[in-house]
């Protein structure tokens, strides 16, 4: 089940992947943290202005990911040497994949890739089994915020209250 313009949508199982972060790293993929929320954000490219605002959002955004134990993921097409030093210029802590060879293809499989030759902005939220519990695709020039992100997740923590009590 995808939506008219392909971004996976909930209730599907979340495609798996793992993808380098770093030059010396091991690969990271949403299947190492299984048993917790993980947010996956596509972004087009790691120097442009609204990627830039939109990582730093998530990355100031840290305690309340901590608070849900989610685990935010960063995925664009640019390489780990973009990654680790756009990373370090505006203090990003957390992951930034590089779905960059084959070029597009974890972006791809979650529907959230461009004619353009770059990752969506698309956010995919999955559950701690590893399903999609929430998707939204924002228009490239808009930074999506957390919001819709906390929404998904405030939801997946009422979820788990009422399948526990």
């Amino acid at each position: 089940m995808s939506d008219p313009n392909g971004l996976i949508q909930p209730g599907r199982p979340a495609p798996g992947f793992t993808l380098p972060a770093t030059p010396d790293g091991d690969p990271i993929g949403p299947e190492q943290f299984r048993g917790r929320p993980v947010v996956l954000a596509f972004y087009p490219a790691d120097w442009s202005p609204v990627c830039g605002d939109q990582m730093s959002l998530y990355q100031s955004a840290a305690p309340v990911f901590a608070q849900y134990k989610a685990v935010v993921l960063g995925l664009s097409v640019d390489s780990i040497w973009s990654h680790r030093a756009f990373a370090e210029s505006r203090g990003i802590e957390f992951p930034l994949l590089a779905d960059f060879e084959p070029k597009g293809e974890v972006a791809r499989r979650y529907g959230a890739y461009n004619a353009q030759g770059e990752a969506d902005r698309a956010l995919v939220v999955l559950d701690p089994a590893g399903k999609v519990t929430w998707s939204h695709r924002s228009p490239p020039d808009v930074n999506p915020g957390a919001d819709g992100i906390f929404d998904a997740l405030d939801q997946l923590a009422a979820d788990r209250k009422v399948m526990a009590g």
